[in-house]
């Protein structure tokens, strides 16, 4: 499972042992109790993963004999270490000196917080644009995605790396980070650095961005694009609306902003959570007789998503424990359905294994490879993390996006059309149901084939800037799942060429 960025959407399975907290005078029942229910949950779902974090999160308190200085970040700016692995293969590239570097910043605004991150020049051009990824969870560290998904390599069971020939890399300057600090490499040495909503998420992420790009100039004129998946429905609206922000607030560089991209995400709870049974339904999980039993809970649902809103916090808490229960109901009648890809079955209670990661990062000789001091962990998962943005959750992340629509800021949202958790008809429904100036017309485009090598990948929608793609044969990690079509899709997009012929097949949803 490689994105496990979607990984972490599994997380709101973690949740399901929750189902059982009553949802009746809140005022009885403290945070820290939901939460401390979760954790149980989170810790057994990330093992079921295969992935054995021995941390909650990274949290260092550095000794006063440490000898790390040549990596630590006196001030708020980056450090950087130049890649030097050995990959296997060939990178397809035509420049002989790839810019592969990792490093960290040390974010403003904070106590001590090291946000970590890659850097991979583009296989084709330094022209092509920037492009920011981010793995979900929350908690959950983009080297997921990196190493298993869209990333420049992969690492094979005798935990070497290989090229990866459909690597984002070979049409974009692609930016990993681990985020929010805490996740994977990135640490702090302070509690009061975790983050609890999308507004500290989003701080972050733009000051490292003015970091970045005062580190490297060159890249400044580029187009810019944000993408991720799963939780990342969540961080990515928020994101892009920061760095509009920032951009018309003239608060440092201009970053030019033309895009953000979400695949397989949770981004309007209201509208996804309600779509659990049909999609299951449709997809003979259910019976006609579940589906109307379990949709008894939708009303509840619903009303816990209202309290919630957009700044709810125990509202949203209590939303949380309320609607998943659709979606545990729905687990519970299935046979050990992989939740991520319904044609897939866990065996037992690994769904995927991702343990190679953890084996290849936690290596001396790698660590000292990316810059990493010797005394910080990786965490490939933080439930810590997780747990301090339980808040958040519930909240509806799509209401800032008419805006960037409205300014021409391109949106791109595709689903793999096997994936229950963050299924293509939840994100569906929302994209379709989002009030901007185009939605009628978007709601009235007509669906055509996504075409890959002259064949049908998957089913496409498109007006204006917002764009829709239903990903075939595809589950939660599409870049997984199909690399090509997904390195196509990204391309295309990009360029301005992923729109509907102006004669072409009509194809269903």
């Amino acid at each position: 499972m490689p994105s496990i960025l979607s990984l972490f959407l599994s997380f709101l399975y973690f949740i399901s042992s929750s189902s059982s907290f009553p949802t009746t005078n809140p005022s009885s029942h403290s945070s820290l109790q939901f939460s401390s229910t979760l954790r149980k949950t989170g810790h057994q779902l990330i093992k079921d993963l295969n992935l054995h974090p021995n941390l909650e999160v990274n949290i260092f308190k550095p000794s006063a004999n440490s000898s790390n200085d040549e990596f630590k970040v006196f001030e708020s700016g980056i450090v950087e270490k130049r890649l030097s692995f050995q990959v296997l293969g060939e990178s397809g590239a035509t420049v002989q000196d790839l810019a592969q570097r990792a490093g960290y910043f040390h974010l403003q605004h904070t106590i001590d917080a090291r946000m970590f991150y890659f850097f991979f020049e583009s296989r084709k051009a330094k022209a092509d644009p920037v492009v920011i990824w981010l793995t979900g969870g929350p908690g959950c560290s983009s080297e997921l995605a990196l190493f298993y998904e869209n990333g420049p390599f992969k690492i094979t069971n005798n935990l070497s790396l290989v090229w990866n020939d459909y690597g984002w890399d070979k049409v974009s300057n692609i930016i990993f980070v681990d985020q929010p600090t805490g996740t994977g490499f990135s640490y702090s040495s302070s509690e009061e650095d975790i983050r609890i909503d999308e507004t500290g998420v989003s701080n972050d992420l733009y000051n490292f961005l003015q970091a970045f790009f005062k580190a490297h100039p060159d890249y400044v004129n580029n187009d810019f694009y944000i993408t991720g998946e799963s939780y990342a429905g969540h961080y990515i609206p928020a994101f892009a609306a920061r760095v509009n922000q920032g951009n018309k607030n003239k608060e440092g560089i201009p970053i030019n902003l033309k895009g953000f991209g979400i695949g397989n995400g949770l981004t309007n709870p209201g509208i996804q959570y309600q779509a659990y049974t049909d999609y299951a339904l449709a997809n003979n999980m259910i019976s006609k007789s579940e589906y109307n039993q379990i949709n008894e809970k939708i009303p509840a649902c619903e009303q816990a998503i209202k309290q919630c809103g957009t700044t709810g916090t125990f509202t949203c808490q209590l939303a949380l424990n309320s609607c998943q229960q659709i979606f545990e109901d729905i687990l519970s009648i299935t046979d050990n359905i992989n939740y991520y890809d319904i044609r897939k079955k866990c065996e037992g209670t690994l769904c995927y294994d991702f343990s190679n990661l953890e084996k290849f990062l936690v290596q001396s000789s790698v660590k000292t490879a990316l810059g990493v001091p010797s005394n910080i962990e990786f965490v490939s998962c933080s439930d810590r993390v997780y747990q301090a943005m339980i808040d958040d959750w519930m909240r509806n992340l799509e209401v800032g996006i008419p805006a960037l629509l409205e300014q021409n800021i391109k949106l791109l949202v595709y689903a793999g059309e096997y994936d229950l958790i963050c299924n293509w008809l939840g994100n569906s429904r929302w994209v379709h149901a989002m009030q901007w100036s185009g939605q009628k017309d978007f709601v009235a485009a007509s669906n055509v084939p996504f075409l890959v090598d002259g064949k049908q990948a998957g089913i496409l929608k498109n007006h204006g800037s917002l764009t829709f793609v239903k990903v075939h044969d595809a589950g939660h990690m599409v870049p997984m799942d199909q690399p090509r079509a997904s390195l196509q899709m990204l391309e295309l997009w990009m360029t301005g060429k992923l729109t509907p012929p102006k004669k072409g097949t009509i194809a269903p949803l």
